[in-house]
């Protein structure tokens, strides 16, 4: 199953409260106070089963090989992933999801994080991950994301584009987020925004492959001034998300 690592006390407690189970700590003294509790909850420490290493702080820098700002890191076990269906089923307490976020070969981590960020915020209830986009528990992901990786369901959809008729035998409509000749403006898709509907955004430079775009159900472009003809996909993403949201949970 593998681990990964999360950085900081704020995404460390994220993790444990989303019933992640940490491997071991590693942080500079100062932290051990303001972790104290999270320490504690997980049997962390001596006569624990979870070991805390302590150092000083240029030791902790030369260990990991960057300047920690806050501190602390946690080697936490790397949950099993769910099949999509069941994440979908889940979402909103069982009640199933009807906002989701695809992300198709995206490469930036950064960007993972920044789009799940969103999602957290922006109503979207699960992000779908396809087989060749960035890990969203890598270390920056899940610090750009701050935790919200933990609070949003996500899971890899594969094999893709063919995943697409998941969604759809699910009841989404698909929309791609793309620069296209046949493609519509947001806000005619806000002006009748369909009750499930599933987001699909491309990698970096190159955006969505084309079996994808001739794939989903609709292809959409954001409406631009100033002779910009596209945003960073994280901040596309936000528009989009924020444009189609629900009214009823805004």
């Amino acid at each position: 199953m593998g681990m990964y690592i999360a950085e900081s006390s704020t995404v460390i407690r994220r993790a444990i409260e989303a019933g992640h189970r940490p491997r071991s700590f590693l942080m500079a003294e100062r932290w051990l106070a303001d972790l104290d509790d999270v320490l504690d909850a997980v049997g962390a420490g001596p006569g624990g089963d979870v070991p805390v290493y302590v150092c000083a702080p240029e030791v902790l820098e030369a260990i990991t090989g960057f300047h920690l700002h806050r501190g602390a890191l946690a080697a936490m076990h790397r949950p099993a992933l769910a099949p999509v269906r069941d994440v979908l089923a889940a979402a909103r307490g069982g009640l199933g999801a009807r906002r989701v976020a695809v992300l198709e070969d995206i490469v930036d981590h950064t960007n993972v994080g920044a789009i799940i960020r969103a999602c957290a915020a922006l109503g979207v209830d699960a992000v779908l991950v396809t087989p060749r986009c960035a890990d969203p528990l890598y270390r920056r992901s899940v610090r750009v994301s701050m935790g919200t990786v933990f609070q949003v369901p996500w899971t890899r959809i594969d094999p893709w584009p063919a995943g697409i008729d998941v969604l759809r035998a699910e009841g989404f409509v698909v929309a791609a987020l793309a620069l296209d000749d046949a493609s519509i403006g947001l806000d005619e898709l806000e002006a009748d925004t369909p009750d499930k509907l599933a987001w699909i955004l491309g990698t970096e430079g190159d955006g969505l492959r084309r079996a994808t775009i001739s794939a989903a159900d609709v292809t959409v472009r954001i409406p631009m001034a100033g002779g910009v003809d596209s945003l960073n996909v994280a901040a596309a993403a936000a528009v989009a998300f924020w444009a189609t949201r629900e009214r009823s949970r805004s």
